[in-house]
């Protein structure tokens, strides 16, 4: 019985489709055909399989899950999000290190949804990409974790908040370091700014970079078995995924110290 069901729902796009669409609520069937765009002759048999399997109700013309059908669709959707999105970009997630992400968000990342992957031209590696400018120009706030010194980005960064974007920046302690000592003058007028906060990660910070705004999640991460960091980044738009990355950067922050006087030269 535990295959039977197993395959009942996951061998079958139409059933494992069909499952999910209810989720929202019952259903006719010209609702049904228009979502699955097919036709009732090819809905209709996998209706019955779920029916016999007391996973979806009929009443009169209207299709439901049952209660046990709606136990197992919660539990479905967080799967399928996460195979989806290992598989759109598995090389990707094969090669990174996700131990920088909290074990308790790494079994969220289904919530980013459907994310792009941006990759630097070889002839442009240390140049920003443009649609992460982009991103950056066009918000009001945003939260900016960085664990390898960026030029690029943390000149674009000191150049939108000048002219009044907000910024909670994160920085591990080589980058806070770094950006004290040899850009001190920067550092100094930054730190000068009222929509500008600076957080000083403790410990070893493994995640390339973060960035979440109103508009855009954005997350780099290193590969596993080398700290070089090839700059690729993966984006999302999904609302849940700037949700995600928003409890994630607080989370980073919890093992933070703010930062509240200017570093003297």
């Amino acid at each position: 019985m535990k295959l039977e069901l197993i395959e009942l729902i996951f061998l079958s796009d139409k059933r494992k489709q069909l499952l999910l669409f209810l989720k929202s609520g019952p259903k006719n069937m010209d609702e049904i055909t228009e979502a699955l765009q097919a036709a009732s002759t090819s809905i209709l048999p996998q209706i019955k399989k779920l029916k016999d399997m007391s996973l979806v109700v009929q009443v009169d013309k209207i299709y439901a899950l049952s209660p046990i059908g709606k136990v197992l669709v919660e539990k479905m959707q967080p799967l399928i999000s996460t195979v989806e999105l290992f598989e759109d970009n598995f090389d990707y997630w094969s090669e990174k290190d996700l131990q920088g992400i909290p074990s308790s968000f790494r079994k969220r990342l289904g919530e980013l949804g459907k994310c792009k992957l941006i990759q630097p031209d070889l002839d442009r590696m240390f140049e920003l990409d443009p649609e992460v400018v982009e991103n950056l120009s066009k918000s009001s706030s945003v939260l900016e974790a960085i664990a390898y010194f960026n030029q690029p980005l943390i000149s674009l960064c000191q150049e939108l908040a000048k002219k009044g974007t907000e910024f909670t920046f994160l920085l591990s302690e080589s980058v806070f370091e770094r950006y004290s000592t040899d850009y001190t003058e920067d550092f100094r007028l930054m730190m000068s700014l009222d929509n500008v906060k600076f957080y000083r990660y403790s410990g070893e910070m493994k995640i390339a970079n973060l960035a979440v705004s109103e508009k855009f999640f954005l997350i780099s991460l290193f590969p596993k078995n080398q700290r070089h960091f090839d700059r690729e980044n993966l984006v999302s738009y999904e609302p849940s995924a700037i949700q995600l990355g928003t409890e994630l950067f607080n989370e980073l922050l919890l093992d933070s110290t703010l930062v509240t006087e200017i570093p003297q030269k």
